[in-house]
């Protein structure tokens, strides 16, 4: 009996302080497209955590799957083993290498002047500040959909950003990356300071890099530039 061919599966995974409606302006077009789509949740409570939840939402999907990830879930998309995960796309996200972890990354470089202040509160987890969704998190949205951010935001444990990384999968499989050159919370130098660790460790296994010219623009109206490792 001939096996049946699925189509591909685009398993979007979203960062900390969101749920997977931060995708809902990108599933219709994925959709239209004739993709199969499935929007991730997962806990925010640590690494292991988020990955376990994610290879459980892999269980459900059917075919080859590709793996999009925004801001600390690049973090979670890389550490799955899933043999049916064909390749990775990064969204001004962070995966480090095997043996660090999210903060090292996040703090690598100097933040962005409107970056909010960020503390976990007594239980281990870290809130954003109302403020700053306006002026870093979504500050290309309008306030209503800020305040809306806000109001449904989920915490992301300490735990998650403190938990050293095992080795990566965009070691061994295709990846691609979107610059986002006005984020806020993930700088453009820090995003290019791991971003150039990660093409120096792709040169030594003998990986080629490339980049598109044209300039493409990010869901919250920001310019971003795409590379492929």
């Amino acid at each position: 009996m001939a096996k049946i061919a699925y189509r591909p599966c685009v398993i979007l995974v979203h960062g900390a302080w969101a749920d997977g409606s931060s995708w809902n302006d990108i599933i219709g077009p994925l959709l239209g497209r004739g993709l199969n789509v499935l929007a991730a949740p997962i806990p925010l409570t640590s690494l292991s955590d988020d990955v376990a939840a994610l290879d459980r939402v892999l269980e459900r999907a059917q075919g080859p799957l590709v793996l999009v990830a925004h801001a600390y879930a690049g973090a979670v998309i890389a550490a799955t083993n899933n043999e049916r995960v064909r390749s990775l796309v990064f969204i001004a996200a962070l995966a480090p290498d095997e043996g660090e972890t999210v903060a090292e990354v996040f703090y690598r470089e100097k933040p962005h002047p409107e970056a909010p202040q960020l503390a976990p509160d007594a239980h281990g987890f870290i809130w954003m500040p109302r403020k700053g969704f306006d002026a870093a998190f979504c500050h290309h949205a309008s306030l209503n959909r800020a305040a809306l951010f806000a109001a449904t935001q989920r915490p992301i444990a300490v735990a998650c950003i403190q938990e050293k990384a095992p080795r990566p999968s965009w070691e061994v499989k295709p990846s691609w990356y979107l610059l986002a050159e006005e984020d806020r919370m993930i700088s453009p130098e820090t995003q290019l300071s791991w971003l150039s660790a990660w093409v120096r460790a792709s040169a030594r296994r003998r990986w080629t890099t490339h980049h598109w010219q044209r300039r493409h623009s990010a869901s919250s109206g920001s310019s971003s530039m795409p590379w492929r490792v």
